[in-house]
């Protein structure tokens, strides 16, 4: 079987975006095996997730998200807009309407150059808790539970420490954390200006996050750190976050990387 793929970056964030017609494999066991394959970095075409894209009556298309370990996530901001370029490729759209497992999407083409997309989502609302601890071996760490639609934990911290990750990992593993998380270590830079780390559910590190990015700003801004709008640096590049009234607005660019055929025996 031949799979058609297009690889898309978001700032570092990188996925394939398959059209699920192309398989005949419905079942969730079977786009879990595909995606592990075809994510894996030294035997597939590597990324850190699937978008697996389908007709919707009501949006323009409805994907949905297979991490590179088989596992499902409710949404990726980066891999939405990713998803986006695509569409305004294909069809020559400039407003796409996105069905995800976090609700509709609307992605608005802010800038193009080539390869080079820069959209503006709407990401609807944040829900940011109170503050959490979570016991980490004989440490505790301290951070703002926040739902994107997915679930994130922010913790602040003067500096990245040198065993950040390690610290990221334990915390994800937390019982107080039934479905799982996507962790954030944040520095705060200024009124406007963050610095983030991301490590989460279903990949590890990434270089980028869209709905974590979206997070960290949300967590700054409710708890009196930054204002609206906050750039948020990370290795993969700056993405910008907005609140306008309930809605959280999330600014960034994505790549077409390349389109090619995976091989499935």
């Amino acid at each position: 079987m031949v799979i058609p793929f297009v690889k898309a970056s978001a700032c570092g964030n990188d996925f394939l975006l398959i059209e699920a017609s192309t398989i005949d494999a419905q079942a969730p066991a079977d786009l879990a095996r595909i995606t592990r394959r075809l994510c894996d970095r030294h035997e597939g075409v590597g990324a850190d997730g699937v978008e697996w894209m389908y007709p919707d009556a009501a949006a323009d298309v409805e994907i949905r998200l297979i991490n590179a370990d088989g596992s499902e996530a409710e949404i990726s901001g980066n891999g939405t807009r990713c998803v986006a370029a695509y569409i305004c490729t294909e069809r020559g759209l400039e407003r796409i309407t996105i069905q995800t497992g976090a609700g509709l999407k609307t992605c608005m083409l802010t800038g193009r150059s080539e390869s080079e997309y820069e959209f503006e989502v709407e990401m609807g609302s944040a829900a940011v808790g109170a503050e959490l601890t979570v016991n980490v071996g004989a440490n505790e760490v301290r951070g703002i539970p926040v739902s994107m639609g997915n679930p994130h934990y922010v913790v602040f911290v003067p500096e990245f420490a040198e065993n950040w990750r390690t610290i990221a990992a334990e915390t994800q593993r937390s019982s107080q954390f039934k479905h799982g998380v996507n962790v954030e270590m944040v520095v705060v830079d200024g009124r406007h200006d963050v610095r983030a780390r991301f490590f989460e559910r279903g990949v590890g590190e990434t270089q980028s996050s869209g709905t974590g990015s979206c997070a960290a700003a949300v967590a700054a801004m409710a708890t009196g750190r930054a204002e609206s709008a906050v750039r948020v640096q990370a290795p993969g590049g700056t993405q910008t976050v907005r609140l306008d009234a309930n809605s959280v607005f999330l600014r960034g660019s994505a790549r077409l990387v390349c389109r090619g055929e995976f091989f499935l025996s």
